[in-house]
């Protein structure tokens, strides 16, 4: 462990970040721990940190930027607002797929937008695919939060780059038709209510699932425990996922330590960290550092669209709109 000393003597680091779990502030004091150098973070919506990056230049404190959208990423990187950053670690740590392929960015968790069903009112196998909520049959049992949620932004612009806009606009009407009430709240929100009877399914990310069921409160821990994960697709293309990624920041005054956090966030400590703490899977797909990611089991993550994923988010947006999907 370093010194108190070594710890002052250092230069900081400073992170702007999307993240806000509990799990985020223990593996930035083990950083600190392990190499003496502090962590200053500032936290705020991923298009506020772009924006303020944009604004401040070059004399930006900046050193890491992190988010939880690729899409944003992207965004970042097309704003000029990265620099690549050469790491065997990062390489040999992150699915070539899934991150810049120019090393601007790299993911360090994997977010996996699945399906939860009530156990008591859905069979299995009767939910394998997100083209199933868009049947008649699941008119007024759906439930999902905004078109304006990044995550189902992302999740469309993946349909649009394996099916085509025509495929995506049909299933964005399907689904908007049977949602059992305008979207409103988060991914909690919407399992809750499924646990409640006011609807049979939701779209969600797993990882929400998971704070639920291990959660303090033990309201929000029976809800959990009234639904089931579904991971969708997998006889075909695979689960639409999105990551937790970091990059160093164009004008990082502390580059060398900004890389050296980027290796710590995929080390095999941290990433069993993640899977305990937040529920989030490791960018690994490591089933074993997590009991809860282990339970869910295995399941095959969309790797075919995911580098797409920004580019075609203005598309997602106009169709959620076209389709009525508030």
């Amino acid at each position: 462990m370093a010194s108190a000393g070594a710890a002052l003597g250092a230069e900081a680091l400073h992170v702007y970040s999307h993240r806000h779990y509990e799990v985020d502030q223990k593996v930035n004091a083990l950083f600190t721990a392990k190499t003496g150098i502090e962590v200053k973070v500032v936290n705020a919506e991923a298009d506020q940190l772009i924006e303020r990056l944009k604004s401040e230049g070059k004399d930006s404190p900046a050193d890491v930027l992190v988010t939880v959208d690729a899409a944003r990423m992207q965004r970042a990187v097309e704003d000029g607002l990265l620099q690549p950053v050469k790491s065997e670690i990062l390489e040999k740590s992150t699915p070539g797929a899934m991150r810049d392929a120019d090393g601007h960015w790299y993911p360090f968790t994997l977010r996996a937008r699945g399906i939860v069903v009530a156990k008591d009112r859905v069979k299995e196998g009767e939910v394998k695919d997100y083209a199933d909520l868009a049947k008649p049959e699941w008119r007024g049992r759906v439930l999902a939060r905004s078109s304006t949620s990044g995550y189902n932004q992302s999740l469309l612009a993946s349909i649009i780059a394996a099916e085509g806009e025509q495929a995506a606009q049909k299933w964005a009407k399907g689904v908007a038709k049977n949602l059992a009430r305008p979207p409103q709240g988060g991914d909690r929100d919407q399992i809750k209510a499924v646990a409640a009877g006011l609807a049979d399914a939701a779209i969600t990310n797993s990882y929400y699932l998971g704070m639920l069921l291990h959660s303090t409160d033990a309201e929000e821990r029976k809800a959990g425990a009234a639904v089931r994960m579904i991971f969708p697709n997998q006889s075909g293309r695979g689960t639409h996922a999105n990551v937790s990624a970091a990059g160093i920041t164009k004008h990082a005054k502390n580059a060398e330590a900004g890389r050296k956090y980027l290796e710590f966030l995929v080390s095999p400590e941290v990433q069993k960290m993640y899977a305990e703490g937040s529920f989030e899977h490791p960018i690994s797909m490591d089933l074993s550092l997590g009991g809860q990611i282990k339970a869910w089991g295995e399941f095959k993550a969309d790797e075919t669209t995911f580098l797409k994923l920004g580019e075609l988010s203005p598309a997602a947006v106009r169709i959620f709109d076209s389709a009525g999907w508030k």
